[in-house]
């Protein structure tokens, strides 16, 4: 049972951002202070990647836990009220995000998946991540 009722539930799911997240922001604000500059949410890129390195053709997506499924994270799971259409929505956003992926792939970028947990609990880790495969990428980078 849940703990709200429909309409107020409905108000709380459309309140929650696809773009511009907590996460993200992190992410960002991390990278930019050590000097790294990137552009955001590119529509002509196959599911809009949150950060994009053109240069090096790196995209990184910050995927929320609960909405991209995060097997190894406890917020990654199907909610007990109306599992089945969670269920549904949840798998049909795993399928979504890797056609993305392989699309991105398939043109020649590497894409990057961070979690909203990494983020969260380890963003230095995170960044240092990011920071070496950028690195590697920018020495293979023809100037």
């Amino acid at each position: 049972m849940d703990i709200w009722s429909k309409e107020k539930r409905s108000e709380v799911m459309s309140k929650i951002r696809s773009k511009d997240t907590r996460p993200e922001k992190l992410l960002r604000s991390a990278l930019f202070s050590l000097g790294y500059r990137y552009r955001l949410h590119d529509k002509n890129l196959p599911g809009k990647p949150d950060i994009i390195f053109r240069k090096q053709k790196i995209a990184i997506f910050v995927h929320g836990c609960f909405w991209h499924f995060h097997n190894d994270c406890p917020e990654g799971r199907v909610p007990n009220t109306n599992s089945k259409f969670w269920k549904e929505k949840l798998e049909k956003n795993i399928e979504r995000d890797k056609r993305n992926i392989e699309h991105l792939q398939s043109e020649g970028w590497k894409t990057i998946v961070i979690w909203e947990c990494e983020v969260e609990k380890q963003l230095k880790i995170t960044t240092e991540k990011i920071v070496k495969i950028l690195n590697q990428q920018n020495s293979s980078v023809k100037r």
